[in-house]
């Protein structure tokens, strides 16, 4: 497991680039649904709207083998995540995934791995695990991470350690090949392998929250969102 120090170490590492200029969202587009999102004092915030499914803020640019590191805070009611590797496509499609399953993808259908913000269900703490968004669900904990309950209630305990409510979260995300590994605060939580997907544009999500009237203007922020792209 990394140690904080550590991570504070590889703050200083050379080749990050912002994803994110602080003033306006060139070089960025929304998909799926209508959430609000806007930009104070440089952190993007996205607002809960009710009524529309889950909503992303995507980049234009697509990575395929990168680090990328962020921060963010979440109203401890939201579920919601960073999309990574992830892709829509312009028509109606239906693929085969790994796990012999076919599966039909509508048109503007945002699908790919989700690094996770889970923080809505105190006794499941998932955050830094990953949701393969549209597509298989949970791979870790979930089909790549041990799908027994022992294997994800040791996640859900670290989990809980790792995350801090109404405060900034710190994540650290490492695409390698078929390797993907996620970091919360300085502790390990994602590592496994998978090659369904190789390259993709990463998006914030607000997630849809139906019609329930007391989460309508909920809040979940980033800020400091910088990748370094790896040969």
């Amino acid at each position: 497991m990394m140690l904080f120090s550590n991570c504070l170490a590889q703050a200083d590492e050379k080749g990050f680039k912002n994803l994110f200029n602080g003033k306006d969202f060139t070089g960025w587009t929304q998909k799926g649904g209508i959430a609000k999102y806007a930009i104070k004092d440089g952190i993007i915030v996205g607002t809960a709207v009710k009524g529309t499914p889950n909503s992303f803020l995507c980049t234009k640019k697509h990575y395929s083998d990168f680090i990328l590191e962020y921060e963010y805070k979440c109203d401890n009611r939201l579920n919601s995540g960073v999309q990574i590797r992830s892709n829509t496509y312009a028509k109606e499609v239906t693929k085969k995934l790994e796990n012999g399953k076919t599966r039909k993808f509508p048109a503007g259908r945002v699908h790919g791995y989700q690094v996770e913000i889970d923080p809505n269900k105190p006794d499941r703490m998932w955050s830094g695990g990953i949701y393969d968004e549209g597509r298989r669900g949970w791979l870790y904990p979930g089909l790549q991470g041990g799908n027994d309950d022992e294997a994800k209630v040791a996640f859900t305990k670290s989990g809980q350690k790792a995350y801090k409510p109404n405060q900034w979260n710190k994540v650290r995300v490492e695409c390698k090949g078929d390797s993907i590994k996620t970091w919360l605060n300085g502790q390990a939580r994602a590592d496994f392998k998978d090659n369904l997907t190789a390259k993709g544009f990463i998006g914030l999500q607000v997630h849809g929250i139906g019609n329930k009237d007391e989460l309508a203007g909920a809040q979940v922020q980033w800020r400091n969102l910088r990748i370094k792209v790896l040969n």
